[in-house]
């Protein structure tokens, strides 16, 4: 496993529920092509899975 994930919303949140809004929120992303650095861990891990159609991940 990676350290970190480099995680990129690429997609706009307009259209999405609202729990899927809200999950995009919580991982500090809040405009399209905006780029954030987590932690590698199971809790990232799940929201990452729960909203990766809107979603570009990479490992670091």
């Amino acid at each position: 496993m990676a350290d970190k994930l480099k995680v990129t919303l690429a997609k706009s949140t307009i259209g999405c529920i609202p729990k899927h809004r809200r999950t995009v929120r919580a991982l500090g992303l809040t405009k399209t092509n905006r780029s954030v650095e987590l932690p590698d861990n199971p809790a990232t891990r799940g929201m990452i899975k729960q909203v990766n159609y809107l979603l570009k991940v990479e490992e670091i």
